[in-house]
């Protein structure tokens, strides 16, 4: 693997390729009608992408009433008769953090869904009838997709057309749903009394049993499994790596691709900021603020009181800038520690990891009045409540000013990752103090972990890790997703997102900007090392020539560019001394990380 040619950098790339071609077009058609055992499903053909669709399974009883808060249990049995599968099943309550108004009523709690992608033809174990070494042989290999959002937003609904037709339908996909937000998230000594913290991250183990009991029977493999996710769903990939201390009751995945692995502060369950939060959506619900009676009062409100609740504390006074007031806490159990300190330690859960992020993480996450050391110092300490006034002087001084107050006619522009000037200081959507705003909160809480996560599969550990950049401008947060899933989008060339979604290897001269028509392009394949603690090598994914034209993201007027002189730019490059030192910046982000605590 060490040498292993360059695969779609988000899919499936160094995970599944040798293996789904032996498999790929053995012919047998997939039936329609699933039997689960407690229920029966009727699946809709995808006659335009050769795909068979199952949509909204449930595979959780529904976590209402009694079971707020509460481990996700199997559905009651039903099979009266077979239930359609041609519609997406209801999305989970959903918060949108401040500066956006407190809506609500946005989901429901019956909201436990998945939904599986499958080629029309496979081969594999079809409602489980075929059994031994031919079906395991023939099985797919299945990519279970975690949707992010901060944990307050988002559902299943990712499409995986693009991406399957794109590898010629040769695995499995499965995207699933999870609660979030108060109903996922919300943790104090009351849940943790009489019911059970981390909701969410649990519905997102129980959806992985549920697919070793049930995936052959749309023809996939079980043991050849992929989780993968961005943002959030990127941190929670991460989270199941170092869950239960690396010792899941079940091996329910090999391979992991977090992709800007979002790790915010991941406090003990009874911290005082936790606990105030608590209280303030006790109170924001009409309930008692602590105590047993707290809980029942909370487990027996209407949904209407809890979704308000939940949506007036993510957008109140006690949650920092566009960030979530409900998220994952230390509970002893699930996670045993925090999660960059799991990292460490290196008891982790599966095999192989493919780790990216974009080169500009944090624009959207960060306010934009930050024009003096002085509002940085501020927004330092209201972000990372617990740094001490040294410890924030030793952030500012990692992150040093080039100049003095910011400049309103400085020059905007992408930085190559080599210097002189570097992301510390400027990008397309900033400079100076701003730009070292969004560099903070995107290396803290986005890059930094997919470092970590490198480093704790790197070699000498028994597992294999690779690392990747996503940064045609302008790679803002989630900007990635389209060129991996879709819609298409004028500053991706056809050749970029078929090196990004595409499995088989990419040839160096499609890499490089040829044309993907030419059929000899297709040898001499790029090289990509391992990761390892002495040795970082991370692929950079860009794109020189096109046209330019200005485009506005989140506000910002940017210059992207496109048009069909758009070629490749793909370059190993050393991510330690990447962006003017940001391995040694991610190394000290770990020393403080027990006191943010991350």
């Amino acid at each position: 693997m060490a040498t292993r040619a360059f695969l779609a950098a988000v899919c499936l790339a160094l995970f599944t390729v040798s293996d789904a071609q032996e498999a790929h077009g053995c012919g047998a058609t997939l039936p329609l009608t699933v039997d689960l055992g407690y229920a029966l499903y009727r699946g809709v053909e995808d006659t335009s992408n050769g795909l068979k669709v199952w949509k909204g399974i449930q595979f959780a009883a529904p976590p209402t009433g009694k079971l707020r808060w509460q481990a996700p249990r199997v559905p009651e049995t039903n099979r009266t008769a077979v239930r359609s599968a041609a519609e997406f099943g209801p999305v989970c309550p959903m918060q949108f953090p401040a500066p956006s108004p407190p809506y609500f009523a946005l989901g429901n709690e019956d909201c436990l869904y998945l939904n599986v992608y499958a080629p029309s033809k496979t081969a594999g174990a079809a409602n489980g009838k075929t059994r031994g070494p031919a079906a395991e042989t023939a099985a797919l290999p299945v990519y279970v997709f975690i949707h992010g959002g901060g944990y307050g937003l988002g559902d299943g609904r990712m499409p995986m057309e693009a991406l399957m037709a794109a590898n010629g339908n040769s695995f499995i996909a499965v995207t699933i749903q999870y609660r979030i937000g108060a109903f996922g998230f919300a943790a104090s000594p009351e849940i943790k009394a009489k019911g059970v913290l981390n909701a969410g991250l649990l519905d997102q183990e129980f959806a992985l049993k549920w697919v070793q009991r049930h995936i052959q029977k749309f023809g996939g493999d079980p043991r050849r499994v992929t989780i993968g996710g961005q943002s959030a769903g990127g941190g929670s990939v991460m989270l199941l790596a170092v869950a239960r201390d690396g010792a899941l009751r079940e091996q329910l995945f090999t391979n992991l691709i977090p992709v800007s692995p979002y790790l915010p502060t991941q406090p003990r369950f009874d911290d005082k900021v936790i606990v105030e939060r608590y209280k303030a959506f006790a109170k924001l619900a009409g309930c008692p603020v602590h105590g047993p009676a707290s809980f029942d009062c909370l487990v027996a409100a209407d949904t209407l009181t809890l979704q308000y609740a939940s949506s007036n504390l993510t957008v109140g006074s006690l949650v920092p800038y566009l960030n979530w007031a409900n998220i994952p806490v230390t509970d002893g159990e699930y996670l045993t520690a925090p999660a960059s300190q799991l990292l460490l330690r290196k008891k982790l859960n599966g095999r192989r990891l493919l780790a990216g992020n974009n080169a500009n993480e944090g624009y959207l996450f960060v306010p934009r009045d930050i024009n003096t050391e002085d509002r940085l110092r501020a927004y330092i300490k209201r972000y990372f409540v617990n740094l001490s006034e040294k410890q924030v002087t030793a952030v500012l001084e990692a992150y040093p000013s080039v100049s003095g107050p910011d400049d309103p006619n400085s020059p905007r522009f992408e930085t190559d990752g080599f210097g002189p000037a570097t992301a510390v200081n400027v990008s397309q959507a900033g400079t100076g103090h701003q730009q070292r705003a969004y560099n903070i909160y995107a290396e803290a809480t986005f890059v930094c972990p997919a470092y970590w996560l490198a480093d704790a599969f790197s070699s000498g550990s028994g597992r294999e890790s690779y690392r990747y950049q996503f940064s045609t401008p302008c790679a803002t947060h989630g900007r990635d997703n389209a060129a991996v899933y879709g819609p298409d989008h004028p500053s991706h060339s056809p050749e970029f997102r078929l090196a990004f979604r595409r499995n088989p290897s990419i040839a160096t001269s499609v890499a490089s900007g040829a044309s993907s028509s030419n059929p000899d392009a297709f040898n001499n394949a790029i090289k990509w090392p391992r990761w390892n603690v002495g040795y970082q090598p991370m692929l950079n994914l860009n794109q020189t020539g096109g046209v330019p034209y200005s485009a506005e993201v989140y506000g910002a007027t940017v210059t992207e560019f496109t048009g069909p002189t758009l070629r490749n730019a793909f370059k190993l490059v050393d991510a330690y001394s990447w962006e003017g030192g940001r391995g040694k910046r991610c190394k000290f982000w770990q020393t403080l990380n027990p006191v943010i605590p991350q």
